[in-house]
């Protein structure tokens, strides 16, 4: 019987320092998320959690991606997710602006260290934005100031000021644990990490709600059946690989010429992950903050209509449920392009003189592999805005609350279950980099 690699997981110092690193700065990133706002009414937040109709699907949607934050009113009420709204803005910008676009490609590199600058540049003013408008959304749900002396008048004004300046200051604070879990801990998994530690933190509380709303024991089981099911089926979308076969040329070894080598280049069905839910949520809840600046104007259309994009947007009714499966959808497809762009297949099969049968070396093979991935895509996109809308969908056919809350949502399962999937490939590749690799120690 084969023995798993795993267990050699603990004997590489490297790897459980990593590991050591990661849990500490994820530990340390919980423990800010119980620090709240100065000058926050802890009496009228806790009635946030008690919120009910759009607003209170919108807040709840909220917590979830804070991991409770929001519902605690702590400086990471917003967690990391103006940095991603910053990113979705830059990304759709590629290829718009034609520039951009040749930098990235000419020099990947360089690309990134801009994009990465200007991500963090662009990531301030966007949490300035979702600080003022998050606040302007609970006041105007719970009648009241969540912050003492809120406003920008007068003795107003330094409260208010500190206020949004703690929230700024504790997303950035998660954007830097994140980074230092990517550097130090976990490579490229830190902001991944830190969305996945706020929804498992959840999951105790949602289970516990679902026992409380006292649903018959057949409605129960059968949710926790679904959750099965959808767990199942996300691991089985997420594993699954178109293989191109792939001639590499025979190599000279001495006098004599090998033969030539065929193999298989894998194309994921889904290679966007959850990446595509996280930004169809960011790009959902912005318009909610927007419309908050204008939900007490004094002109009645304004505040008609900023109060029509709130309900629209506040999760949980027929148009946001349609909204979400299309951007998922669209997220997944333009995602996977920019991913698989900066892949290159055809260029890099070129290099070393590899060719797909039947097909002509260098942008006729790019082009082929494209046309590919785009139709393997397809399943994997309406997969993922099926099970981002899978809340709704039971909602309206279980007579229960408990369907809504699944865990919260199955976006949000979906994010766990492509962590935890990222995340063993990650160590399993680091095993296998430090030797350790029962096909090489046996």
């Amino acid at each position: 019987m084969k023995r798993s690699s795993w267990r050699y997981l603990w004997k590489s110092e490297d790897i459980r320092n990593k590991l050591l690193i990661s849990l500490l700065l994820l530990a340390v990133y919980r423990l800010a998320a119980n620090i709240p706002v100065p000058g926050v009414d802890r009496a009228l937040a806790a009635q946030l959690s008690n919120v009910g109709g759009a607003a209170g699907n919108l807040v709840g949607l909220l917590d979830l991606l804070s991991g409770g934050a929001v519902s605690r009113f702590s400086v990471l009420a917003m967690g990391v997710y103006p940095y991603i709204t910053a990113q979705i803005i830059l990304q759709l910008l590629q290829p718009v602006i034609p520039a951009l676009e040749r930098m990235m490609k000419d020099d990947p590199r360089e690309g990134r260290k801009w994009m990465e600058k200007w991500t963090m540049i662009l990531t301030i003013p966007m949490a300035l934005l979702s600080a003022f408008g998050q606040i302007n959304i609970f006041n105007a749900q719970l009648q009241g100031s969540i912050i003492r002396h809120w406003g920008f008048s007068g003795p107003q004004l330094l409260p208010t000021l500190t206020a949004i300046i703690a929230m700024v200051a504790g997303t950035m604070f998660g954007i830097w644990i994140g980074q230092l879990i990517s550097e130090f801990g976990l490579r490229n998994q830190g902001l991944s990490l830190i969305i996945f530690a706020g929804i498992v933190s959840r999951i105790p509380a949602s289970l516990l709600e679902m026992v409380r709303q006292r649903d018959p024991a057949w409605i129960f089981v059968l949710v926790l059946l679904i959750l099965a099911l959808v767990i199942f089926a996300i691991v089985f979308v997420t594993q699954g690989r178109r293989n191109v076969p792939v001639m590499f040329p025979g190599r000279r070894i001495g006098n004599r010429m090998s033969m030539p080598v065929r193999s298989n280049l894998p194309l994921m069905v889904n290679m966007a992950g959850m990446i595509p839910i996280i930004f169809a949520q960011s790009f959902l809840t912005f318009p909610a903050i927007i419309a908050s600046f204008f939900i007490n104007s004094k002109t009645a259309w304004v505040a008609n209509a900023a109060q029509w994009t709130q309900n629209t947007f506040g999760n949980q009714n027929a148009l946001y449920s349609l909204l979400y499966f299309i951007l998922v959808v669209a997220f997944t497809f333009f995602y996977t392009d920019v991913l698989f762009a900066q892949q290159n297949y055809g260029e890099n099969l070129k290099k070393q003189g590899a060719q797909i049968p039947g097909v002509v070396r260098g942008k006729p093979t790019q082009d082929y592999l494209t046309r590919v991935q785009r139709r393997i895509t397809l399943p994997g996109a309406f997969f993922l805005g099926l099970v981002a809308v899978l809340p709704y969908l039971l909602g309206a056919v279980l007579p229960t609350k408990s369907s809504g809350l699944f865990l919260t949502s199955a976006s949000g399962l979906l994010i766990v279950v492509g962590t935890i999937r990222d995340t063993v490939q990650l160590i399993e590749t680091e095993l296998r980099m430090h030797g350790y690799d029962d096909r090489l120690i046996s």
